[in-house]
């Protein structure tokens, strides 16, 4: 190497040394820039890690944005504390139809320019209570106004994109009856940012629980002029609960729905096809370690872990994973 070089060189490590983990995040969250505000994408955020040359590489390092669902007052810390490059929040109490509101004292825009400081990606969960299938006027109205006005604040706050469960109907509905009305949610919804339907654990005539009845939402969805708007959360213990094999529900919900834009990461209480919504720290339920673990990571794409307990948990979560913290 030539002095002019070594001069390059040693300059490039100093720089690299002076960068702070939130310049770091700043520059994957760049990186992954084409991901929002456009139409919700057909290729995932793995982007050039998928191109790796070394086939035994751990996929684990592949994953580019993950985080957990943090539910204290300072969501952009807990991300921080975490390593994390990614957060996901609720905006507001999940079972109550108040209008949403973003619980720190600077108000969205203060949060946003925080969040893309710190290079944290921001996803929203919508309030459980949401059910816009329902062919109750009492439940389906008031589910459309809360999830219309939690997108409008998520898209204040530079959200990825909104989760939503996808609902469900009393037992003898008709089921063509709500994907209709999830026709017409989306048709008529301002989508500022993506949609995601998430997948559920129970219920006998649920919306998103089983194979079928994702294709049959899917399909239903499928020519909305907002269409491309609409994307899917994969939840490892809903698909542990509703029975889905962990060893390929990846694959088979990806086969069903279209697509996987993001996933949530958790274990479960209970047995494979219980039905049952309680989540587990990872690798400490009773869904199958290495099944479990495939299902998270082959589904490629962003990650949150909506796992019980402390911070010390959360990071034993991470490392069960095989996540790396931002550095």
């Amino acid at each position: 190497m030539n002095c002019s070089g070594a001069k390059r060189l040693a300059r490039s490590q100093r720089n690299r040394r002076r960068e702070t983990p939130a310049a770091s995040n700043a520059k994957r969250l760049t990186a992954d820039a084409s991901y929002y505000p456009g139409p919700v994408p057909s290729a995932d955020l793995w982007g050039a890690h998928a191109a790796s040359p070394d086939p035994t590489d751990d996929p684990s390092s592949k994953v580019r944005l993950w985080g957990a669902h943090a539910a204290g007052p300072d969501p952009l810390a807990e991300a921080a504390a975490l390593g994390a490059t990614a957060v996901q929040i609720m905006l507001g109490d999940p079972r109550s139809w108040t209008a949403p509101a973003l619980g720190v004292p600077d108000g969205p825009a203060a949060f946003r320019a925080a969040a893309e400081a710190a290079g944290v990606a921001v996803f929203v969960h919508a309030a459980y209570v949401v059910n816009v299938a329902s062919l109750n006027n009492r439940v389906r109205i008031p589910s459309r106004k809360l999830l219309q006005q939690t997108l409008d604040l998520a898209g204040r706050l530079g959200a990825r994109g909104v989760v939503v469960h996808g609902g469900h109907l009393t037992a003898h509905d008709d089921p063509a009856a709500g994907r209709a009305n999830w026709r017409k949610a989306v048709d008529t919804l301002d989508l500022a940012v993506p949609l995601y339907i998430e997948n559920t654990a129970g219920g006998a005539n649920a919306m998103a629980r089983t194979a079928d009845r994702i294709v049959a939402l899917r399909d239903a969805l499928a020519d909305s002029p907002h269409s491309s708007r609409v994307g899917w959360c994969f939840d490892t213990c809903h698909a542990h609960a509703a029975g889905f094999d962990l060893a390929t529900a990846a694959a088979d919900f990806r086969a069903a729905a279209g697509r996987i834009d993001l996933v949530h990461a958790n274990d479960s209480r209970d047995l494979a096809g219980s039905g049952a919504d309680r989540h587990a720290n990872l690798g400490r339920g009773l869904c199958d370690p290495a099944a479990l673990r495939q299902a998270i990571l082959s589904a490629e794409a962003p990650l949150i872990m909506e796992t019980p307990g402390s911070l010390a948990e959360r990071q034993a979560d991470r490392d069960w994973l095989g996540l790396t913290a931002a550095a």
